[in-house]
């Protein structure tokens, strides 16, 4: 991941709405997700496009990781002896690759349907993940850290985001990492996101997302730094129609992908 484009924060993030510690959560948005729980690992169903955007996400994640700790990347763990923590983890489609390759995985969710998927899932995988029916705001009262904290399609989700970048760094140990991803708030992210992914492919519910709640690069970089992190480095993904499969590539107008890191004492 060397051809990483950085985006520095062009403008000050939006002053955060919320006090530390408040529970920043959208219950709709949470109610929605719970609707839909049973479909998680339908590779074929509503979270489809998840499944399909998972082995770039998961490219992007272990490089990040490995290289900002050190780790052996040619072995068959090379996540092994890291805590990570996934932030709204829903049910469990990138804490289960985690674990895998060898990290000690936290999943939260704040819909306890969510997680019980979750759980049944990797009890039958034969995955040992600590599935919370919890949020981030708790674990971070609780005094809880971990080496990466990670928060995909999760951003564009909450109501502060701000608060909620806030929050997640809170729960990076110093000296770790923490990794997000987004949509960008272009118009070509509302004729590709919404539009065409919702109304037109069906490949995800109508309503899924709002356009007014993606996050430029610029805007999640100030977010970043107001946070106390550092170095972000930005990664977008674009789908191929002719391979039918999404890769990781420089244009970040739509999708893309975040990893910074938080000083060591």
């Amino acid at each position: 991941m060397t051809d990483h484009a950085e985006h520095p924060p062009s403008k000050p993030p939006k002053p955060s709405i919320r006090e530390p510690g408040e529970r920043n959560v959208d219950a709709a948005e949470v109610a929605r997700f719970q609707r839909l729980a049973k479909a998680w690992w339908d590779p074929t169903g509503d979270f489809r496009p998840l499944h399909q955007i998972g082995p770039a996400r998961l490219t992007f994640i272990r490089d990040a990781l490995t290289r900002h700790f050190a780790t052996d990347t040619g072995g068959r763990y090379p996540l092994k002896g890291l805590t990570a923590l996934d932030v709204g983890c829903g049910g469990g489609l990138m804490s289960e690759p985690l674990a895998r390759l060898g990290a000690r995985v936290t999943g939260i969710d704040p819909g306890e349907e969510n997680v019980a998927i979750a759980r049944d899932h990797a009890s039958a995988q034969g995955l040992d993940i600590d599935y919370r029916a919890t949020t981030a705001e708790s674990l971070l009262a609780a005094g809880e850290t971990f080496d990466a904290v990670l928060a995909l399609e999760v951003v564009e989700h909450v109501p502060d985001v701000g608060a909620f970048v806030r929050t997640c760094a809170g729960l990076v140990r110093p000296g770790g990492i923490i990794v997000l991803s987004t949509l960008n708030r272009t118009a070509k992210s509302y004729a590709l996101a919404i539009v065409a992914a919702e109304y037109v492919l069906g490949w995800l519910p109508r309503g899924t997302h709002q356009w007014d709640r993606f996050v430029t690069p610029d805007e999640l970089a100030g977010h970043l730094a107001a946070a106390g992190l550092s170095s972000p480095r930005f990664r977008g993904m674009v789908y191929s129609p002719f391979r039918d499969d999404w890769s990781l590539a420089d244009d970040t107008d739509v999708n893309y992908l975040v990893a910074a890191e938080k000083p060591a004492k």
